[in-house]
């Protein structure tokens, strides 16, 4: 069964810093790296990587420039085993770029997206045959609201958003949305709440006011919390990795999420399948460094914390 993925492609600068700078703060980098991303690339890579050669297609939509970023990415999903043939080129527009400072040791990041072409993806370039076609469509906010609400219109499966970077849905786009995948961040400014920490029962509640649908909240390193309208909810740990680079886990996780979906796993067996995919891409550098297939996610399936009720 297939996927597709709408959404962005960029070219990642990834710098290596000591700590990672303050408002107002300069700090010196140690090098800088050009590396394929974008949210939709990077989940459509993985969703490449995990799939089973013979098995269904993992296919792009998206749009870069006509320069040579544009090339290195439709090559980089290309290497991944993901059908680029709906990823245009934008006259007149450079491929998207992102700026990221990665900090040694905890690999944590910051982010700087410049859309570039992502701009120009439009309702049109949504509404064909891979959307309607797919078993799980696989959407982000890093392209214009309308296209991704043109292709969870579109879509007749299973469709699983991303609401990053964060911004009020609209009820054309959420009532189409069938599984919510933010982060704990992202969640608190759909809710209107302020920013801090919370525990998972918290964060269940602002779940259920986000959302009627079922939602996964990705916690990092705590894994994910999966919290369905009709069921306990449920905190899945992940396996125990040494963290290298966490740029683009959340972005793995979704396209392994979106994979064992397609397969007709459900959600929380999905969702355990998913942080261990997550938890192996962080021990490399760059959005897709490590990504994992799906040999390496089954042999550490095994060292994953059983899933507990959330009270």
């Amino acid at each position: 069964m297939s996927v597709t993925v709408v959404g962005s492609l960029n070219e990642d600068v990834l710098v290596s810093v000591a700590r990672l700078p303050g408002r107002g703060e300069t700090v010196i980098g140690r090098s800088a790296v050009l590396a394929p991303g974008g949210k939709g690339a990077n989940q459509a890579a993985a969703a490449g990587m995990l799939a089973e050669r013979g098995a269904g297609a993992v296919h792009m939509v998206g749009r870069v420039g006509e320069d040579p970023a544009g090339h290195r990415q439709l090559a980089a999903l290309a290497a991944s085993r993901v059908d680029v043939s709906r990823v245009h080129r934008t006259p007149g527009a450079p491929t998207g770029s992102a700026t990221i400072p990665v900090e040694d040791g905890t690999g944590e990041n910051l982010i700087v997206v410049v859309p570039g072409a992502n701009a120009a993806l439009t309702p049109e370039d949504a509404g064909v045959g891979s959307v309607r076609r797919a078993a799980v469509v696989l959407l982000q906010l890093e392209t214009p609201m309308a296209t991704v609400t043109a292709a969870a219109r579109a879509a007749t499966g299973t469709v699983v958003l991303t609401p990053a970077p964060p911004q009020p849905l609209p009820a054309a786009l959420r009532d189409r949305v069938d599984v919510l995948v933010p982060n704990e961040h992202e969640l608190a400014q759909l809710a209107g709440a302020g920013p801090g920490e919370r525990t998972p029962s918290e964060l269940v509640r602002l779940a259920r006011v986000v959302a009627p649908c079922a939602v996964v909240v990705t916690l990092g390193a705590r894994g994910a919390l999966v919290v369905l309208p009709e069921e306990h909810p449920l905190l899945q740990a992940p396996p125990p990795v040494t963290a290298v680079d966490t740029t683009g886990a959340g972005d793995c996780f979704c396209g392994a999420l979106a994979h064992a979906l397609a397969a007709g796993t459900d959600l929380p067996a999905a969702v355990r399948f998913a942080v261990t995919a997550a938890a192996i891409s962080t021990t490399g550098p760059g959005a897709r460094g490590a990504l994992p297939d799906a040999a390496a996610v089954r042999a550490l399936l095994p060292r994953v914390p059983a899933a507990t009720p959330v009270g």
